[in-house]
């Protein structure tokens, strides 16, 4: 949130670093292999150029340049001609635009922009602020689930408050939130110092603090103890999640007269058990504040197809799940067995020799990840005819990508704030050549 510009040595277009700049509309050059950090003495070394603390720097984030200096910028303002555009694009496109947002600043620009509600809300994004991570820290520690219980009682109202926001802010417009994604260890601290201040707070040892930390550090996060994994080993979280939900949709509805409807999305998952197991908590969850308020709640319960088997299996996940919405990152990663984040260093060879057409994090790699997202859609709508289909990978800010989605029928895709307006034209462009 500090920063004014995002350089980073590793990475590339579709890293994690690239993605949250990109939604928070910050310019950012992720993966310039040409740049070397030197912490100990802190230099930084492009080419012959050294710089330190306080040098100035000035980068594209559409190019990838980096110049040397203060280059006069100029603000972007958004003309009469390119609301004209947009609103032809409106009139011709079939499938919806949607934005991949957490935060009242990120849903506002985007509405701005002309989105049609939020495709995907990561709420892990929401407990890493300095009043939230001691309580999410707290929780990790906790060696039974009354312990566990405690500390996520004090993370629901600040959740329940997150969500009222949004769907204030999103008045009448549908949104997906995807419950707790990420591995437990990424909210803990690597430092020493730090950890014993974990233990502190949570009222442990240093030393079991650290064993904690060592039982929940992961070979290979990316496929460990995350997603709709967590909420079958820690159903309490789950729990938690749904209830903030429904208490918030209950509280704006109260205030607005508006109702939203929620779209709940299970993460990971591979199995119909898995969507079974987490619908239950959110099902149980919402019948009881429907009790507690005396108020009715409409609200959808589905699954993020980012795994192979989820695709394949599509027509038993459907039974459970009544949205798909593909997250085409992951279903790239497991279905390449690339790694976005490490990438960077070399598919560019890849592309030299052709292997890929196109970077398949940036563009979807039609025969075979597309050939996934097709099946999905068969045969989710085979068991169920009127699932929802949406798209919430960075493919869905991707022209040709757009192209693809309209051609399977998906109904929307949706894409980090800043990018919504090329999405709202790459869909208009997409209905008419299939026209």
């Amino acid at each position: 949130h500090a920063a004014a510009g995002i350089l980073t040595a590793r990475g590339g277009m579709t890293s994690h670093a690239a993605v949250v700049a990109r939604g928070m509309g910050r310019a950012c050059v992720s993966g310039a292999s040409d740049v070397r950090f030197d912490e100990i003495i802190g230099e930084v070394f492009i080419d012959d150029h050294v710089l330190r603390e306080g040098d100035v720097i000035t980068i594209d984030g559409t190019s990838g340049e980096v110049y040397n200096g203060k280059v006069d910028t100029i603000q972007p303002k958004m003309s009469g001609a390119f609301a004209t555009v947009m609103g032809w694009a409106d009139e011709t496109r079939r499938m919806e635009v949607r934005t991949n947002a957490e935060t009242p600043n990120e849903a506002r620009v985007a509405l701005e922009f002309g989105a049609q509600g939020i495709g995907l809300c990561r709420t892990e994004h929401m407990f890493f602020d300095a009043d939230r991570i001691v309580a999410m820290r707290q929780m990790i520690m906790a060696g039974d689930t009354e312990g566990r219980e405690l500390a996520l009682a004090k993370l629901l109202p600040m959740q329940r408050r997150d969500f009222e926001e949004l769907f204030t802010i999103m008045a009448g417009l549908p949104i997906t939130i995807r419950l707790l994604d990420p591995p437990l260890h990424e909210f803990l601290p690597n430092s020493v110092d730090e950890l014993a201040d974990v233990a502190a707070a949570a009222g442990v040892t240093i030393e079991t603090a650290r064993q904690r930390a060592i039982k929940l550090a992961e070979t290979n996060p990316m496929l460990g103890h995350r997603g709709c994994r967590l909420a079958v080993t820690y159903p309490e979280i789950c729990r938690m999640q749904a209830r903030a939900i429904f208490e918030a949709v209950c509280s704006v509805a109260k205030t607005t007269g508006q109702s939203p409807i929620p779209e709940v999305m299970v993460p990971l998952a591979a199995t119909a058990q898995e969507i079974a197991i987490c619908r239950a908590e959110i099902d149980s969850a919402a019948a009881e504040v429907m009790a507690e308020t005396s108020m009715n709640v409409t609200y959808l319960v589905g699954t993020m197809v980012e795994l192979p088997r989820a695709s394949i299996c599509a027509n038993e996940l459907a039974v459970e799940a009544e949205f798909f919405s593909f997250g085409t990152n992951d279903l790239t990663q497991t279905s390449l067995g690339i790694s976005r984040d490490d990438a960077g260093s070399f598919l560019h060879d890849y592309a030299d020799k052709d292997i890929y057409p196109a970077d398949p994090f940036v563009s979807i790699d039609l025969e075979g990840v597309g050939t996934l997202v097709e099946m999905g859609v068969e045969r989710g709508r085979r068991t169920r005819p009127e699932i929802k289909l949406g798209i919430c990978g960075e493919h869905g800010g991707d022209a040709a990508s757009i192209l693809f989605f309209e051609k399977v029928g998906l109904d929307y895709v949706s894409c980090s704030p800043y990018r919504v307006p090329a999405a709202r034209l790459a869909a208009a462009q997409a209905a008419i050549k299939l026209r």
